[in-house]
């Protein structure tokens, strides 16, 4: 059984800066991790693996310092990664990130089944796992909180869509999962010192070229453009004071006034 993850590398959500001219998030402006719901689905391939035998392919978009990530997934349980990256692929947008994953995952021919994380915390769309699918014009189930039952076959999951509904699917398919799922494992010293070894396939547009059309790449493939990106300002704490021998009236007046007493 061939199960392929699809992760990215996101920039630490809390500490980014966007760039309000370009539209775009200044990924050098904060640390890269794994994006966490990512975590959550390779997890679950790895279970899979563990229960039924099977093989787990990683695969990335993005510059080449998502290599880290990579290696992070194998030290995890994953046995192969491949990272796509080009500079053709860059400012692309959910139709166009959808379409170079689903062509990478023709290029490895068989799979059965494919998970990704609902989202992610950069983009937080919950768009490009279904869109993949359909690129690959496979079923497809999103927000996975529960894996029932695996076989060779079908799967068996719950669905939490506000409510809860079981589906079974038949494979070959893709599920995008919850971080109710599981709880990831953390990878130990030897696995971590065994990544840091392994190979790292890196594809790029030409590779792809082979079996999609690269004018569907990066920002030429794109549908959708960000005209601006504004950046709400926080405001602080507003304190006051009440003091002397009526500050209880005072206070009771002014929470009438705000209208948290009726």
């Amino acid at each position: 059984m061939h199960l392929v993850v699809l992760i990215k590398q996101v920039p630490d959500i809390g500490r980014v800066r966007f760039d309000t001219e370009t539209g775009r998030i200044d990924r050098s402006s904060a640390p890269a991790e794994t994006n966490p719901f990512d975590l959550n689905a390779l997890e679950a391939a790895v279970r899979i693996k563990e229960e039924l035998g099977s093989t787990v392919t990683v695969i990335s978009m993005g510059p080449p310092q998502a290599e880290s990530s990579l290696r992070d997934a194998l030290a995890r349980g994953a046995d192969r990664a491949i990272l796509l990256t080009d500079p053709r692929f860059a400012g692309a947008d959910t139709l166009a990130t959808a379409y170079t994953l689903a062509c990478a995952i023709k290029m490895l021919g068989h799979f059965d089944l494919v998970i990704c994380g609902e989202k992610t915390v950069d983009g937080d769309t919950g768009q490009v796992g279904p869109e993949v699918a359909e690129f690959l014009g496979i079923p497809h189930v999103a927000f996975v909180s529960e894996i029932r039952e695996v076989s060779r076959d079908r799967l068996l999951v719950v669905s939490n869509m506000g409510d809860q509904y079981l589906v079974e699917v038949k494979l070959p398919a893709l599920i995008t999962v919850t971080r109710d799922v599981n709880n990831p494992r953390l990878p130990t010293l030897r696995d971590k010192l065994r990544a840091r070894k392994a190979k790292i396939e890196v594809w790029n547009a030409d590779v792809l070229s082979r079996v999609c059309d690269p004018s569907r790449f990066g920002l030429a493939g794109s549908r959708t453009v960000v005209f601006r990106v504004e950046v709400p300002i926080e405001e602080g704490r507003r304190c006051v004071v009440f003091r002397g021998e009526d500050a209880v009236s005072k206070l009771v007046d002014e929470l009438e006034r705000l209208g948290v007493l009726p």
